[in-house]
């Protein structure tokens, strides 16, 4: 039956109509013409050297004031992805002439965007480690993807004979700028750690940008690079084939750890939720360490201690977050006094401070018809000049012969000469509209 379904005629409509619309041979470029365009994009000299620099500055910048508008508009005009992609297609096409030169070119624009961003932060006043920074120095698995997608984007949008606005998208998703940023922050700062981590996330992102490039040249079959010597033809073949090698697997062995990592921190973080979710015992500091034969989670606990029956229950329900082999470390009582941050303290009571004033006064706004009225001294002072005082308050006015209830905002106000009753008119009606109210009871001293 399905082999009579794959003969019908429907199928082979699907199957057309399939080709047609996945076809990426239909708008494809001339090949020489997308070579030629890579290779020169590979070069950084003369302007596109000062486009680097200046996107590099600005980039710092962005990180450093914690802008994600300026970051953005920085990664627009990087021009970081030409010898990325021109390695790719080297690769690709057995060009060892522009593997080189896009290898060469890239080391050259890495060194320089370090040493620019390493020189902006040495000599700006803000040395705090914003959020937008924060992010560059530990990869996710989600980077991984992000490149590997995002280098297929740029390359297939490079072969096409008609230029869109993917390659700058591409460029803005695989962020290769602001890790360089980072990694410039953390030599200025004397932190490795900031350092080595922004590195890592900018090598994943080249690895994976190279490897998608290579794939789609490869798909496309671009043709390769002959030569008339065979021995030579070899030797260049052997030279790509052990870079690719050395380049490739160390960085699926990455990509594996940085998957790894994400899913025991993601499991951890649900099973600290979980099991340690006690009224009077709350975790104040919580530490995921990771590595491929040793993993661990720290917790540092305030309130009441846990008795080691509960610990070891706790511990023996790890298995259910797939933790099986994670070592846990409870610090309580007199081992985690010498070792708990009051910092850590504080914005954990001022957090359960804020959050019960928060919904204490929601709940006091629900109850409340009216809210407290907004200071008016300036604008009263402006508009009347006789005004010395005044004071607001939304009353409750009650009928000892009724019992309904009237709510209306009344203004006690102090004039140093009397007013005309068309003046108190008119004051009553600015201070209905000001006060979003629908009736003011003016009462002049």
């Amino acid at each position: 039956m399905i082999k009579s379904f794959r003969e019908s005629r429907v199928w082979r409509r699907i199957s057309i109509t399939l080709q047609r619309r996945f076809n990426l041979n239909s708008d494809t470029a001339d090949e020489g013409e997308v070579i030629s365009s890579i290779t020169n994009s590979s070069e950084f000299k003369g302007a596109n050297l000062w486009t680097l620099i200046f996107a590099i500055f600005i980039a710092s910048i962005g990180l450093n004031v914690n802008s994600t508008a300026v970051i953005i508009g920085a990664m627009l005009i990087s021009p970081l992805m030409g010898p990325i992609m021109g390695i790719g297609l080297g690769v690709g096409i057995n060009d060892f002439d522009l593997l080189k030169k896009g290898s060469r070119n890239l080391l050259i624009a890495t060194v320089i965007s370090i040493a620019t961003s390493t020189l902006y932060f040495l000599i700006t006043p803000l040395h705090d480690a914003q959020s937008e920074l924060l992010a560059r120095t530990t990869p996710s698995v989600w980077d991984v993807f992000i490149a590997f997608v995002g280098g297929l984007a740029g390359i297939v949008a490079a072969t096409r004979q008609e230029k869109s606005n993917v390659i700058p998208g591409v460029a803005i998703a695989t962020a290769l700028m602001p890790p360089l940023c980072t990694a410039g922050y953390g030599l200025a700062n004397g932190n490795l750690l900031y350092f080595a981590g922004a590195l890592y996330l900018y090598f994943i992102n080249s690895i994976f940008i190279c490897l998608s490039t290579f794939l789609i040249v490869r798909f496309l079959h671009f043709r390769k690079r002959r030569f008339e010597d065979k021995s030579y033809e070899r030797k260049v073949s052997r030279y790509i084939l052990i870079i690719t090698t050395l380049t490739v697997v160390p960085s699926i062995y990455l990509a594996y750890r940085i998957v790894d990592k994400s899913i025991f921190e993601n499991n951890a973080r649900n099973f600290v939720r979980d099991a340690f979710n006690f009224t009077n015992t709350q975790v104040v500091n919580r530490n995921f360490l990771y590595h491929p034969q040793h993993k661990e989670i720290n917790l540092l606990l305030i309130g009441a201690e846990l008795s080691d029956t509960t610990i070891e229950r706790i511990r023996a329900s790890m298995g259910q977050y797939k933790l099986p082999h994670t070592q846990l470390v409870v610090r309580q009582g007199l081992n985690a006094r010498q070792e708990i941050d009051f910092s850590q303290i504080k914005a954990s009571i001022l957090e359960d401070v804020f959050r019960q004033d928060s919904s204490r006064q929601a709940n006091t706004q629900a109850a409340s018809p009216q809210q407290a009225p907004p200071d008016l001294t300036g604008e009263m002072k402006a508009l009347f000049p006789n005004c010395q005082y005044y004071a607001a308050s939304p009353m409750v006015f009650r009928r000892p012969d009724s019992s309904s209830t009237d709510t209306c905002m009344v203004v006690m106000a102090g004039f140093s000469r009397k007013i005309k009753p068309v003046e108190k008119i008119k004051v009553q009606n600015w201070l209905k509209q000001r006060l979003s109210v629908d009736s003011v009871r003016l009462v002049i001293q």
